[in-house]
């Protein structure tokens, strides 16, 4: 916990270590013991289960000795000469059952490990617990994990995917919303990230924008930031001494930004890999589930069409293909996919081909020179296998997901949508006007075009007169979209009064080019046929100009007067506070209201040009563009 620099480790080497000191029943886990590991089971709960999901997969959980891992309020049996570790919340139902647990002696010992911390009332109840069913001694260790967080990629975390509605954007906007309701929403969120610097090992320089959400998650973290420090016995930083190195560039800076600073990005249309994977198919906590109809054509006249298969591909951080590739824009993609198959096919035939060869009949020394030679060609062939069916897996993997959002780009038209919102969002002269597109029965789904609509809405300086909207409202409804979404972000507009100019998306960011050649070779899977290949230019989002002002220490209108908070000054106010001069090497950026991986993506994009700069991106929720509509539209509910 030493000041080392936080990014020694990413994050998510930092919650996987924690995870499997957990498993070993809190001594660190050595990877070269030789000996068995002792088997145990693993009771988490719902919290739990999507912590551990994205970063051990059932084979390392298997080799860390869990046998079995069961979900808490399932039926478990008991299994008397095995201990268990748990790993869940600290709520009251879970606290229940775990009691349930030893009253009714269901294992060997138990292991409790708590997500975050537990209340001294809660521990008591267990201790009860114990004592009634004369357990004391098998409960053999009692530990607060601080793991409230979900890491989904190296440099990417969200909060929660249970009860995420309780810190959604909904949650914070509802005009409804009770102060005892927003505390309890604002200290789920620092519970959380409080979590995350405990697991980081840092204490962060926060900066905040007033009168926002995030700054009342500032102001509370700072606190409880402050509160653990204070506390020499018990503090959480210890490694990270009060005095040395107040000002040491090592610590990281926490930018908090609210959702409501940049409502047209979540909204938008995108082009790269992963982030339209998020926005077309079912893809949560790093796994795509795609329904693959089976085949109609051989089916006989009149009978029924087949069942759908469900299949579900992971996409981490092992698979090289997408780490490579999922900030690619899709027609890259999907050349590197056809690239990829060629080169197995190549190796394939390879194998095939020594392998005849090795059948040859006749003494002459050709053929056993040959022979000999090819043995060895063969043999590093034949050792190769394994390699070569893992890459035929990805390549199958990729060319299905591949071809899933392919399906979606052409039904509705994205290449399209995606090239006239960024038209729009950087005030270009548009070639088509709106009208056109959202009376086109062939463009989108009506969801598409409320998405347009609203992000034209969001960026025009000047709101279109009564007249004009009442004409757009009209090709809406007669479209078939739902208006409860631009109702919100009427009232959204009218209420931010325009306070501030409308987040700038830079200047245009787009240029179609010349179909790639090969996409469109017939015997390529992906046929790109009337696809634009457009191709991207970096361009800042708003979230991102402003990591890079207070990042950088760069004077702007725009971050000037953020709120800069220093946990570990004793006491002090923003104006008292001596500030730290240097240019950041790290930081954080935390979206108080949802996220999505455009702005992630935007973020990777950023900091590639910094050398020796890393950037972690968190927000409460991720969400795509779908359920972001679906919360403005219960917003906007009359």
């Amino acid at each position: 916990m030493a000041t080392a620099t936080a990014s020694s480790a990413s994050i998510r080497e930092r919650q996987t270590v924690a995870l499997k000191r957990m498993l070993n029943f809190n001594v660190p886990h050595v990877k070269n013991s030789t000996g068995e590991p002792v088997w145990k089971v693993l009771i988490y709960d719902r919290f739990g289960q999507d912590i551990i999901s994205p970063l051990l997969s059932v084979k390392e959980l298997r080799d860390m000795g869990i046998t079995l891992h069961l979900l808490l309020h399932s039926d478990r049996d008991p299994i008397p000469d095995v201990p268990a570790v748990y790993f869940v919340m600290p709520t009251e139902e879970n606290i229940d059952r775990m009691c349930q647990d030893l009253r009714n002696q269901l294992y060997e010992s138990y292991y409790l490990n708590f997500i975050s911390a537990i209340s001294r009332s809660k521990l008591e109840d267990i201790a009860n617990a114990a004592l009634a069913a004369s357990a004391v001694t098998q409960v053999a260790k009692v530990f607060d994990q601080y793991l409230n967080f979900i890491t989904l990629e190296d440099d990417m975390f969200v909060l929660c995917n249970q009860n995420k509605e309780l810190v959604s954007y909904r949650a914070i906007n509802r005009p409804d919303i009770t102060d005892t309701e927003m505390e309890t929403v604002m200290d789920t969120i620092v519970d959380s990230l409080f979590c995350f610097f405990v697991t980081l090992g840092a204490v962060p320089i926060i900066r905040c924008s007033r009168g926002t959400a995030a700054e009342m998650v500032a102001v509370k973290l700072d606190k409880k930031l402050r509160e653990n420090l204070r506390d020499a016995r018990n503090s959480l930083f210890t490694g990270d001494t009060l005095g040395a190195g107040q000002f040491s560039f090592q610590r990281p800076l926490l930018v908090l930004v609210d959702r409501n600073i940049d409502l047209a990005t979540p909204l938008h249309h995108t082009w790269t890999y992963q982030a339209l994977v998020h926005d077309v198919l079912d893809f949560h906590l790093n796994r795509v589930n795609l329904e693959e109809t089976s085949g109609v054509e051989n089916s006989p006249a009149g009978a029924r069409p087949k069942r759908k298969n469900k299949k579900s591909y992971d996409l981490t951080p092992v698979d090289k293909f997408w780490q490579k590739h999922k900030g690619s824009p899709f027609p890259e993609v999907a050349e590197s996919v056809q690239q990829e198959l060629e080169s197995y096919r190549a190796q394939e035939d390879e194998v095939k081909r020594l392998k005849s060869i090795m059948g040859l009949e006749g003494e002459d020394e050709g053929a056993i020179s040959m022979l000999s030679d090819n043995t060895a060609k063969l043999t590093s062939a034949v050792s190769s296998l394994p390699e070569l069916l893992e890459k035929k897996r990805l390549i199958d993997l990729h060319t299905n997901v591949a071809t899933a959002v392919l399906e979606h780009i052409k039904a509705r038209k994205l290449d399209v949508y995606f090239e006239y919102e960024e038209k729009i969002m950087s005030k270009t002269t548009l070639d088509k006007s709106l009208l056109d597109i959202i009376s086109d029965p062939d463009a989108g789904t009506p969801e598409d075009k409320m998405r347009l609509f609203l992000i034209y809405y969001i960026s025009t300086q000047q709101a279109p007169s009564e007249a004009d909207l009442e004409q757009y409202k009209k090709a809406l409804t007669d479209a078939g979209c739902n208006l409860n979404p631009l109702q919100y972000i009427k009232q959204w507009k009218a209420f931010t009064k325009m306070a501030s100019a409308p987040a700038s998306y830079g200047s245009t960011t787009t240029k179609s080019m010349g179909l790639l050649s090969r996409v469109m070779n017939t015997g390529s899977q992906f046929v790109m046929e009337g696809v634009k290949n457009l191709v991207l230019k970096q361009q800042n989002l708003p979230v991102t100009r402003i990591l890079d002002n207070l990042m950088e220490m760069k004077s702007n209108p725009e971050t000037d007067d953020y709120r800069y908070f220093d946990p570990k000054m004793l006491r002090g106010n923003d104006s008292s506070v001596p500030r730290n001069k240097n240019p950041f090497q790290e930081a954080i950026v935390f979206v108080v209201g949802g996220g999505n991986y455009i702005e992630y993506q935007n973020l990777v994009d950023y900091i590639k040009g910094k050398q020796g700069k890393h950037i972690l991106y968190g927000c409460s929720e991720l969400f795509n563009a779908t359920q972001f509509i679906k919360q403005l539209s219960q917003l906007g509910q009359k």
